[in-house]
């Protein structure tokens, strides 16, 4: 029986804010989502995560987006994926 978390929330926040000093990055997410397992392993052997419009292969161990499509394309420079989830499995 796997650990890992069933489902992650993604946030897409522009890159300049992970440096963001006071601001949440809560309130700086362009667009985020929840995605669920999926049951595969992607590309880059981490599970699949998919979920309005997102797919991503998730590394559990390190809360890391290993890989992405966003609405069936690649993200979009100056945006980066977080993880906000559960810490344990």
């Amino acid at each position: 029986m796997s650990t890992h978390p069933k489902r992650f929330e993604i946030l897409l926040v522009p890159a300049h804010v992970v440096d963001r000093g006071d601001a949440s990055v809560d309130d700086s997410a362009v667009r985020s989502a929840v995605v669920e397992a999926t049951g595969r392993v992607g590309e880059s052997g981490y599970p699949i995560y998919e979920g309005h419009g997102l797919m991503a292969d998730i590394d559990p161990e390190t809360r890391t987006v290993e890989a992405l499509l966003v609405d069936g394309r690649e993200l979009d420079y100056g945006l980066m994926a977080l993880i906000r989830g559960p810490r344990t499995a």
